[in-house]
């Protein structure tokens, strides 16, 4: 049979995102008769803008997106339909070891951050105000860093913290330029960090597509459940080529001991709501937009059901 062509924009190329390297090395997506091909955008507004555009069919990214393009009055809204992240994938990294390491500690000092409107700075502004903090005066978080190069801007001596995703964080400690003192995911609980989204147009079009996709990330999301860290490993080390295995088996435990990964890929209200809670506290809510506008649990519960 002729399989169905669907491209994928992801936000960033990260073993943060395990369980939908594991549907592509373990042929899930084809065994359910799709040709998809991935793209990644670094960043959520591009991915967001290839999605509108239609360059890619779906969207890998945080849902403050969609809610930003809805804000502004998307006539065609892009619609979550699958959550694959429940925590934050990020860790605070110091220039020394902390090994008794407070939030206060923080405090008048430089930390690199990361785009503002964005999830992880966001979460990182949540959890500073959670722990009594004043993200504006307490602290100095540079902003204008672009993602994926503060580790770079770090290790060359800005800052004295810096916020980063795997492999960085771990590189750097291996460089013995830094050292995490705190996982974001841990201190800030349950978040919905990222998620699938199509157009509404595309969803109501392609719903054998979308079911498809589905179903064949609710396979990795069981891998990743049923497997060790070093099998896990082992399974995306092909996406991860420049990553030694050891390296690698160490990120994917320590994203596995912190719960990353939920069972499902269900986006649930209370999840929803938590974001918008989010959204509102750094003031980049207009409104607050109804969950049945931009989420959907219908191919995501047909996959479970499976």
């Amino acid at each position: 049979a002729k399989l169905a062509k669907v491209t994928l924009n992801e936000v960033a190329h990260s073993i943060f995102y395990a369980p939908q390297y594991v549907a592509i090395e373990e042929g899930y997506f084809k065994d359910e008769g799709l040709d998809m091909t991935l793209i990644t955008g670094f960043g959520a507004d591009k991915t967001m803008t290839a999605v509108i555009s239609g360059e890619a069919d779906i969207g890998f990214m945080g849902a403050e997106a969609s809610i930003y393009a809805y804000q502004e009055g998307a006539t065609d809204p892009v619609v979550n339909f699958a959550q694959l992240t429940q925590r934050a994938g990020n860790f605070l990294v110091a220039r020394e070891e902390m090994p008794d390491f407070k939030w206060e500690d923080l405090k008048g000092r430089k930390v690199l951050g990361g785009r503002k409107g964005g999830m992880p700075e966001m979460v990182f502004e949540y959890i500073l105000k959670k722990n009594g903090l004043d993200p504006e005066k307490d602290l100095s978080i540079d902003q204008s860093i672009d993602f994926g190069s503060t580790a770079a801007a770090f290790s060359g001596g800005q800052g004295d913290f810096t916020i980063e995703f795997e492999p960085h964080a771990t590189l750097l400690e291996q460089k013995g330029d830094g050292y995490v003192v705190a996982s974001l995911g841990e201190e800030s609980g349950y978040v919905p960090y990222t998620s699938f989204s199509a157009k509404k147009s595309y969803l109501e079009k392609n719903p054998e597509i979308i079911q498809a996709f589905t179903d064949a990330l609710q396979k990795g999301m069981d891998y990743v459940q049923e497997h060790s860290a070093e099998e896990i490993a082992k399974c995306i080390a092909p996406q991860f080529a420049e990553t030694e295995s050891d390296t690698l088996t160490a990120i994917v435990a320590r994203y596995q001991e912190q719960d990353t990964w939920k069972e499902d890929l269900i986006f649930h209200k209370d999840a929803f709501d938590l974001l918008q809670n989010i959204l509102e506290d750094s003031d980049v809510l207009k409104e607050r937009v109804p969950y049945e506008a931009l989420v959907t649990t219908e191919f995501a519960e047909k996959a479970t059901a499976r």
